[in-house]
């Protein structure tokens, strides 16, 4: 679509300005994705040119190196503790140690073993002690893929640490050639507590994010290209092997018609995407709404009307759950209610319900009830927070900017769209952002009142019990659960969250006005 000059778009409807600017939205998504693709293969060809240069850096510095560098190949440290740093010789020995000792001693088992994810089933043996027969295991897959891992992650950081030697060892000769001091081990130490603090300081939530977020991560992407499916109904732990992308194809498999689990990824992810856009916008503007109300001149009460709202807040949002899915269970307080006014005999008259009871959370001929009946419980317990957010912005909006509204003849609404939405998205972008992404994935809300019923029976065979309310994170929660757990297509499931969240998360977020217009409001 063709951008239009300013005078062009000044001369055009306000209608017409808005779909101008949804269309120019859609149409510069396949830019952005051009963009985006370009980026990554520059950052791919930046990265080789810097694996060929070190490479390249690596050759010279053995054929122009001392006898002391050319040892440091082989042994290192050896040369930084000839150049008067024996601190650091010392730690890269010493890491070159361990690096050996763990690969003698179980690295190379596992390192051998991850091709094939282990050959020797578990098998059952008669004991003669204990007079019965037990499960014998031999290779153990889950571990050949956890510790094979790991084993990878410990052999690029040897490499990287063998790489930081041989620079350390060019470093000190020309140092030592320009007639300059070397660096010694109470210098470095002196160094991490000065100038290369915000090193030390890293260090450790670094190593901790490498081990408790990346590791996990990259796990769970390979199980998703292994048949994982837990173990058997004795409970034995069963070889898996790789997979490919066999996995992908059933997940989105079109050849011969559409398959269960390809309509279930459909329609959950379709549920997912308008529970996500409702959880959010209706909270977001109702609680912008609710603290307006609160914050108008001639309210009285208002610290009241605040604490009763914040009070909802401070009770665990566990048990405010439970207890409304108790209350409209199917046995609950409401449905004892409406059955004493009598609204349940009209309900059976109008021909809504069969049944001595609605069922809100079970009623699989009526899905949308219970779909509406979260969105509704989860608009209660999200206002108090968006009412906090929103009091604290509305307090820091310029008054002078109403009152010259006001001189100016603005109505009500025209000051709503013009000032206080402008001031409070532009402050709140990130915020509403963060708030869509938490409710792709908002587990609590969904599992606790719901646990994703009313079942939908027509994709039983998906896995995992498919309800009508589950949301992707819920229907992978289930596929790890039970005696028909199914590890890879969860995995798979988790990668395609990951995906759809982080589209829409750098899709919005590079169109949010406190990313694009940074100084409107300054």
């Amino acid at each position: 679509m063709k951008q239009l000059e300013v005078l062009e778009y000044l001369k055009l409807t306000k209608w017409q300005k808005f779909w101008y600017k949804v269309a120019m939205f859609f149409c510069g998504i396949p830019r952005w994705f051009a963009g985006l693709g370009k980026k990554i293969w520059n950052a791919i060809k930046k990265f080789g040119l810097a694996v060929w240069n070190n490479i390249l850096d690596i050759g010279r510095t053995f054929k122009n190196g001392s006898w002391m560098t050319k040892v440091s190949f082989l042994i290192m440290g050896f040369g930084s503790i000839c150049y008067g740093q024996p601190l650091r010789g010392v730690l890269f020995l010493l890491f070159e140690a361990v690096f050996i000792f763990y690969m003698c001693a179980s690295g190379g088992y596992w390192l051998s073993k991850f091709g094939t994810l282990g050959t020797r089933e578990p098998e059952l043996v008669y004991d003669e002690t204990l007079d019965a027969y037990v499960t014998i295991y031999h290779d153990n897959s889950f571990k050949i893929l956890l510790y094979g891992l790991i084993t990878i992650v410990f052999i690029i950081a040897f490499i990287y640490t063998w790489r930081l030697n041989v620079k350390q060892c060019r470093i000190c000769e020309e140092i030592r050639a320009s007639g300059k001091k070397v660096k010694s081990g109470k210098d470095d130490l002196r160094s991490l507590l000065d100038d290369q603090f915000h090193k030390t300081l890293l260090a450790l939530p670094m190593l901790g994010i490498m081990i408790f977020t990346v590791i996990p991560m990259i796990f769970m992407i390979l199980v998703a290209f292994t048949n994982y499916n837990g173990v058997d109904a004795d409970g034995t732990n069963k070889l898996f092997h790789w997979w490919g992308f066999e996995g992908f194809g059933k997940l989105f498999d079109f050849s011969n018609g559409t398959s269960v689990i390809t309509l279930a990824f459909g329609e959950i992810l379709t549920w997912t995407l308008i529970w996500a856009v409702f959880a959010t916008f209706s909270n977001y503007f109702l609680g912008m709404f609710v603290a307006m109300m609160i914050n108008r001149k001639g309210i009285h009460l208002k610290k009241v009307w605040r604490t009763i709202l914040v009070m909802t807040i401070a009770i665990p949002q566990f048990i405010s759950l439970l207890y409304v899915s108790k209350m409209f269970s199917d046995s609950g307080i409401v449905n004892g209610w409406l059955l004493k006014v009598g609204l349940i005999d009209k309900f059976k008259e109008w021909g809504w319900i069969n049944t001595n009871y609605v069922g809100f959370w079970t009623d699989s001929k009526h899905p949308n009830l219970s779909r509406v009946m979260v969105i509704l419980i989860n608009i209660w317990i999200g206002i108090p927070y968006l009412m906090l957010i929103a009091t604290g912005i509305l307090m820091n909006i310029p008054a002078d900017l109403y009152e010259s509204a006001k001189i100016d003849g603005a109505s009500g609404w025209k000051q709503f769209s013009k000032i206080t939405l402008p001031y409070m998205l532009f402050v709140t972008g990130p915020y509403l952002l963060t708030s869509f992404t938490g409710n792709l994935n908002n587990f609590n809300v969904i599992y606790l009142l719901t646990g994703g019923t009313p079942t939908n029976t027509s994709l039983s065979g998906a896995g995992g019990s498919v309800g009508y309310t589950d949301l992707l994170i819920t229907w992978l929660y289930k596929m790890t659960t039970g005696a028909d757990a199914s590890y890879y297509l969860a995995s798979i499931i988790g990668i395609m969250i990951f995906l759809v969240v982080s589209i829409i998360s750098l899709i919005v977020y590079n169109v949010m006005p406190s990313n694009k217009n940074e100084g409107d409001f300054s």
